[in-house]
């Protein structure tokens, strides 16, 4: 099985469309999703509906369950302005149409975190499948040894896990290191038998680790692999769609050019 993982797509459908072209191209035997469909961007509806179409099982991500919420906890003031846009333009009421109630049913019922044998999938962390990061800094020793937090969230997988939601990519072995995709050859990371392997899979639609090309990987189980795919897109066209949305912070779509 060589299953392609998505995450952090956050309505911006240029993006998405540029990865699920690659995942295509690479053959990918099934595609799943690590959450947040929606949040930031100006087209959250067409990438639901995407999603739903092209991938094997989808998990909530924290902007995906805000839409469902009063409050948007934890939000700065351009995150929450655009959830608020776009629940207001997917929450459906008495007179929708039968697909956006559906539509709505089926993101509002998603779980953050799944596992599938000894391989946990979730949005966030082991720890905290919803809100917590998992970044490189977690990682880092500082004379002292780990941290609390990574003895944490190791104890919590298995054998393998998968997660984004920080939208910077990178591979924890069970010592504590962390490896930027772009530093395995072909930027393909090989899973050691009997070691714990953490892999934070970036984002497709808002990368955030200074490259603004999408990121997802391919996981290989029977070469035992994890391969990052970074794929180009047109930036301009997404950053075009974002202005067609005025209720969308210009800031959300110039760190589209940089990656930050």
């Amino acid at each position: 099985m060589r299953r392609a993982l998505l995450s952090d797509i956050h309505g911006n459908l240029v993006a998405l469309e540029a990865a699920l072209a690659d995942c295509e191209a690479q053959k990918a035997d099934e595609i799943v999703c690590l959450g947040d469909i929606c949040g930031y961007g100006p087209q959250p509806i067409e990438c639901v509906d995407l999603i739903r179409q092209h991938c094997k099982w989808v998990l909530a991500g924290n902007h995906d369950m805000t839409l469902f919420m009063s409050v948007a906890v934890g939000f700065n003031r351009f995150a929450r302005e655009a959830i608020e846009w776009q629940r207001s333009v997917m929450q459906p009421y008495w007179y929708s149409f039968s697909k956006t109630v559906l539509r709505w049913q089926w993101l509002g019922s998603l779980s953050p975190m799944r596992l599938d044998g000894d391989v946990l999938y979730v949005h966030a962390s082991p720890r905290d499948p919803i809100i917590e990061y998992v970044e490189e800094a977690d990682f880092a020793d500082m004379g002292f040894g780990c941290s609390q937090k990574a003895q944490e969230i190791f104890e919590r997988i298995e054998r393998l896990s998968f997660c984004g939601h920080s939208h910077r990519p990178g591979v924890v072995t069970q010592e504590f290191h962390w490896t930027r995709p772009h530093l395995f050859q072909d930027m393909t990371c090989t899973l050691q038998p009997g070691d714990k392997t953490l892999v934070n899979i970036g984002s497709v639609g808002q990368p955030r680790d200074g490259n603004p090309q999408g990121c997802y990987v391919i996981h290989d189980d029977v070469a035992q692999t994890v391969t990052f795919r970074r794929v180009a897109y047109d930036i301009q066209e997404a950053q075009e769609r974002f202005k067609q949305v005025p209720r969308l912070s210009e800031r959300l779509w110039r760190r589209l050019e940089a990656g930050r």
